[in-house]
């Protein structure tokens, strides 16, 4: 039996793709085998060490201590692509929301009092006061093409409107899927200086840390519109608001309120609604247990931030899984171990990602206890697991 330790409410759908048989889920749980969460923040909890991976239905694991779980050898899977649909949607919403003065025609027309030709006077005041403009023929810049910001900017296309993007990491499966009339530009600053708009899908980490900067907004043309649903430090909030009081941008659209942002006229913060939809927290909570699920039962590893992917079909043999430092001759000690052992190995697949490599070994029998002591000894195995034979 399988333990499931949940850390917040997880959509039902998610759930549903744990075997009751197999699998024992709750938010109380004594040495879990994996631990399922959304936001809540890790960093300073206690890991028990019986869980052997940990899933986040979400994109984002900036509340998951991802250096500390590679030490260990446990995996960090999260739902790439999941909640792209409901980003999307929300960034383009941002994009009329700015265009059209949408929030503050509302709070206008929320003030008025009395009716009759009063009214109609002051509702005719308020359409001239939020002119707004139209989109077709404007461009935006799109920093990141993964699966949100593809979609984000082949809607755009779609629009009318004139896209660049800019991601120097783009994947074979993202290009695909990019529409031929999406121009990639080579440097952010000649995106900024082309963009009318700019809407932001990058993680946070180091290398995008205020990477929108007040120098690179004041590449843009005047009265520009900034959106950000990507993670709050990746817009340098304190440019933006100087950028905004200046008229370089007409509006600053973002999930990540903060008390700067909430008070500025020109800022419409969220309360982090990118992938609040029903659809999107249950498809991303399905990505994530049928990943966990995979990884516990066969060992097969997909979607992980830390380690590579590795997926071996599984038949009728006796399975091992390792996960080690990065280093020279790991195979070669794992083989000649197994060896001596006797054990026939009918199928091996080793993938390394970074400083970290894993290896799934598919034997003829049995491994014994002594024989995995001895394979956990090997310098730089962090974890090693014994499947034995498929559940099924």
């Amino acid at each position: 039996m399988y333990k499931v330790l949940t850390l917040n409410n997880i959509a039902v759908a998610g759930l549903r793709r744990f075997p009751r048989e197999l699998y024992e889920v709750a938010s109380e749980l004594p040495n879990p085998d994996a631990i399922m969460l959304r936001s809540a923040n890790i960093h300073d909890m206690e890991i028990p060490q019986s869980v052997a991976a940990v899933g986040r239905a979400g994109a984002g694991v900036n509340n998951i201590p991802v250096v500390a779980m590679s030490k260990r050898g446990i995996p960090v899977f999260n739902a790439p692509g999941a909640n792209a649909n409901a980003v999307k949607e929300l960034a383009v919403a941002g994009l009329l929301i700015a265009a059209r003065n949408i929030c503050d025609a509302r709070e206008y027309v929320r003030g008025l009092s009395g009716d009759g030709e009063a009214l109609e006077k002051a509702v005719e005041a308020g359409k001239k006061r939020f002119v707004g403009f139209e989109l077709p023929g404007r461009t935006l810049g799109v920093i990141g093409l993964g699966a949100i910001g593809v979609q984000v900017a082949n809607v755009a296309l779609s629009m009318g409107m004139k896209v660049v993007g800019f991601d120097p990491k783009i994947t074979v499966r993202s290009a695909w899927q990019l529409s031929p009339g999406v121009q990639q530009v080579e440097t952010l600053d000649h995106l900024f200086k082309r963009s009318d708009a700019v809407t932001v899908h990058v993680p946070l980490v180091d290398a995008t840390r205020h990477l929108v900067s007040g120098d690179r907004l004041a590449l843009m043309p005047d009265n520009g519109v900034l959106i950000n649903f990507a993670r709050g430090g990746v817009v340098d909030d304190a440019a933006a608001i100087e950028a905004l009081d200046r008229g370089k941008l007409h509006a600053y659209i973002c999930d990540f309120p903060t008390p700067e942002l909430i008070a500025h006229p020109k800022v419409i913060a969220l309360p982090h609604l990118g992938a609040s939809t029903t659809e999107a927290e249950e498809n991303c909570a399905i990505m994530v247990a049928e990943n966990i699920r995979e990884f516990l039962e066969n060992g097969n590893i997909r979607s992980s931030v830390n380690f590579p992917e590795a997926i071996m079909p599984r038949g009728d043999a006796y399975r091992i899984t390792i996960a080690n430092a990065n280093v020279p001759n790991m195979v070669g000690q794992i083989s000649s171990r197994l060896g001596h052992a006797g054990l026939n190995i009918e199928d091996l697949l080793n993938k390394s990602k970074g400083e970290l490599a894993y290896t799934l070994v598919d034997l003829a029998g049995p491994v014994s206890d002594e024989t995995l002591e001895s394979l956990r000894q090997i310098k730089g195995v962090l974890t090693l697991r014994n499947l034995g034979k498929p559940l099924s």
